[in-house]
């Protein structure tokens, strides 16, 4: 039955190519869109690589500091000393890592031994459990160590691209130095690079934070937990994640207890969950709504599939006017209005594949080519890639099955919005009204 179904379908395409053109276009078009907008948050939100763990994975980025005394309140990281003295020793955690922001990360150059010019790596300071929580794939050697991160010692992870360049190879490459800010970094390790796309961890150059300068010290000296870590944390599940909240809020509740005639402490709801971090432009943002912003996408999928299934809709009303003698001659045989509309919604379905195929290849192409800016068009600020960066769209993001399951149900949705009505309607109509049509 589909067989018949599907050649009736390519009948009438033929002897009407110019319908068949706007309805794949149009349905094409309006899919496009709508797997664009997935397959950004797709990539915001999915376990992709290395960012395998996010749906276990919480983020503490900044912390309030105010003081009654000294008049002030300062909104920053957190200090060297916040993380021994509370960070490190939490409990609910399968892992701790923190990650210093200093101008390293900013402004570190390269000095590359065929002096062929100073170019900016993407840079992070972090300590060894950082590779625990990602788990970025070792092609040679492997992470530093505590005992570096104790000692200083610039022992680097290193990109394969970034290898590739500095020494023509990934292999061999491990105890080979090269020079940044005019100090040299031995290579540990070299791992398969990420893309920028997965900034919590991408990066070319990975260094122990105590490489900084003055990493212990705190930014304001009245404010001992002032400083510039963020913390990422990885958990089990959601029960572990709600235990470690309970345990921050119990700590920042104490702290602020023993230290109420000097300074306060506010994390808001911190620690942040990965899907949360990616609406939430800022922890502090008091107003903010996650179902707003859910129900706001909602709305927009909706008008970028309504108001191409009305313009479709409309086409199929005219064409099913064009085939009422049809329809009246079938009915005087005996076939039924349920087996007359299961017909042309099958017809329409047809077509509406195509569109959905020509839709997804259409959005392939859109995130490939446009992969450097299009995933920060629904943030609320744009963030321009680093020069040299590896902005690249991998195959896991680009044919995922979410991606195809989507696509899909997008052409279920338009196939239902545009022909149900029109074709219901055209098929209510007496056999003598539909064989008059005829003459």
């Amino acid at each position: 039955m589909l067989k018949t179904y599907f050649k009736q379908a390519l009948a009438l395409s033929r002897q009407n190519c110019l319908f068949s053109t706007l309805y794949i276009a149009g349905t094409g078009l309006a899919i496009a869109m709508t797997v664009v907008m997935a397959l950004v948050y797709y990539v915001k939100l999915a376990p992709v690589y290395p960012e395998e763990n996010r749906a276990n994975i919480l983020y503490l980025t900044s912390a309030s500091f105010h003081s009654d005394e000294k008049k002030s309140t300062w909104q920053s990281g957190l200090s060297y000393q916040a993380l021994q003295d509370w960070v490190y020793p939490l409990k609910n955690v399968v892992a701790v890592s923190a990650r210093l922001e200093n101008d390293m990360e900013e402004s570190g150059y390269i000095q590359p031994a065929d002096r062929s010019g100073d170019f900016r790596p993407a840079v992070k300071l972090v300590d060894p459990a950082f590779f625990r929580i990602y788990p970025l794939r070792f092609l040679e050697g492997h992470p530093f160590t505590e005992a570096d991160l104790e000692s200083g010692i610039r022992e680097a992870v290193i990109s394969d691209d970034l290898a590739r360049r500095l020494f023509g190879t990934v292999e061999g490459v491990v105890g080979r130095s090269f020079s940044l800010d005019y100090v040299n970094c031995r290579v540990c390790g070299v791992v398969r690079g990420a893309s920028f796309l997965t900034s919590q961890s991408y990066a070319q150059v990975y260094l122990p934070y105590s490489t900084a300068p003055n990493y212990r010290k705190a930014l304001a000296a009245y404010f001992p937990y002032c400083g510039g870590f963020s913390v990422t944390f990885l958990v089990k599940d959601g029960a572990q994640a709600d235990a470690l909240r309970a345990e921050i809020a119990d700590v920042t509740r104490r702290l602020n207890l023993q230290n109420k005639e000097q300074w306060q402490m506010e994390l808001w709801k911190q620690p942040t969950s990965h899907w949360l971090s990616v609406f939430q432009s800022y922890p502090s943002d008091a107003s903010f709504n996650p179902w707003k912003t859910v129900a706001y996408l909602v709305v927009v999928v909706l008008v970028l599939l309504l108001v191409p299934a009305l313009n479709l809709s409309g086409l199929i009303a005219s064409r099913m006017e064009s085939r009422l003698a049809e329809m009246g001659v079938r009915k005087s045989f005996g076939a039924g209005r349920r087996v007359l509309l299961s017909q042309v919604m099958w017809e329409n379905f047809f077509l509406t594949l195509a569109g959905g195929l020509l839709g997804l290849i259409l959005a392939w192409t859109t995130v490939y080519l446009s992969r450097e800016w299009i995933f920060t068009l629904l943030n609320d600020w744009m963030v321009e890639a680093p020069q040299d960066a590896n902005v690249y769209v991998s195959g896991e993001m680009l044919f995922a099955p979410a991606v195809f399951g989507i696509a899909f149900l997008l052409c279920l949705a338009l196939n239902l919005l545009s022909a149900l009505l029109p074709a219901w309607m055209s098929l209510r109509k007496p056999i003598v009204y539909s064989l008059y049509e005829k003459r």
